[in-house]
């Protein structure tokens, strides 16, 4: 989809390390992530404890209802009653306020991190856009190309070139910069015909990815994600992350860019099992595999292995 050859932008190693990291929990988290991927016994045991663990409450009614089933890529993947986006009825096309997507509270309930999504169908991308618009969003983050074997893992959202109107929201792609063979990214001006409003946008395109499995490396996705962080900077606004499902690939990014903001805050306390227990409290099926947690600890323990050699000794 892209070319082969890198840009001369610099590669992830090269990027500045967060210096605020706690270095004794730095250590202690490096010793936990190798040691579980040393451990294949103690990794898969975890695993199933997570699988075991059941969020409360965990009733999804609404996204089951009558005229909200149509708007699921998959039947499996709905957002919980209690943990949902609501889109504001009078500026809906469709006079609901339902869309299959879900805040992630990292800790305060009024300002969501993330808002975990499915890749839009169709006949929802102007819901999306409302989302987008609704949620203050400066920055999306898409983790899966549109079609994957011949099966389309979501709809095109934006216009090849040019602008769209996506029932009050004009979308105007403005540049298409392809950073590597691992992912792009692209700009979009962003305008509500009916206010006059306008805003720009970033959305960074993982383009190798595949649905079932994890990236063939860790460091792809740690650069894709310094890129995104940096964009992102200084803003109060919520991530949109989204794939196919909104759960595995998803869940997987989510919970990588946790715990690594976390640490890079200085907390001293990391719990990665409680961590995503915590967001699958918000959504369910959030990380699907368990080669999708093997890759979250191994990317957890490759950035935070480069952020402790980077630092002062």
């Amino acid at each position: 989809m892209c070319p082969s050859s890198h840009s001369s932008t610099p590669s992830w190693c090269e990027e500045p390390a967060q210096a605020n990291m706690d270095i004794s929990t730095g250590h202690m988290i490096l010793a936990y992530m190798e040691d579980h991927l040393r451990n294949r016994d103690r990794l898969a045991k975890e695993w199933q404890a997570l699988c075991a663990y059941q969020a409360e409450p965990n009733t999804c009614a609404t996204a089951q209802g009558e005229g909200n089933i149509k708007k699921n890529r998959h039947p499996d993947f709905l957002p919980y009653d209690h943990a949902r986006i609501k889109l504001k009825v009078e500026s809906s096309p469709s006079r609901s306020d339902y869309i299959n997507a879900s805040p992630i509270i990292e800790h305060d309930p009024r300002m969501p991190a993330y808002i975990a999504t499915q890749g839009p169908l169709s006949h929802t991308i102007a819901d999306f856009w409302q989302m987008v618009w609704e949620s203050g969003c400066t920055v999306i983050v898409m983790l899966t190309p549109l079609v994957e074997d011949g099966v389309k893992q979501c709809d095109r959202y934006w216009p090849d070139e040019g602008s769209s109107l996506y029932h009050i929201y004009e979308v105007n792609l403005v540049s298409e910069h392809i950073w590597c063979e691992d992912f792009l990214v692209r700009s979009f001006y962003l305008k509500n015909v009916q206010s006059q409003e306008t805003r720009t946008l970033t959305q960074f395109h993982f383009l190798s990815w595949p649905a079932e499995g994890t990236p063939a490396s860790t460091r792809p996705l740690l650069d894709f994600r310094r890129k995104v962080n940096k964009c992102y900077r200084g803003r109060s606004c919520p991530i949109i992350v989204h794939c196919s499902d909104g759960a595995g690939r998803t869940g997987t990014y989510v919970l990588i860019d946790m715990v690594l903001n976390r640490m890079a805050k200085g907390v001293k306390e990391i719990d990665i099992a409680a961590t995503l227990e915590h967001v699958r409290d918000q959504r369910p099926g959030l990380v699907r595999s368990k080669d999708q947690f093997e890759f979250a600890l191994t990317a957890v323990a490759e950035e935070v292995n480069a952020i402790l050699k980077a630092l002062p000794q």
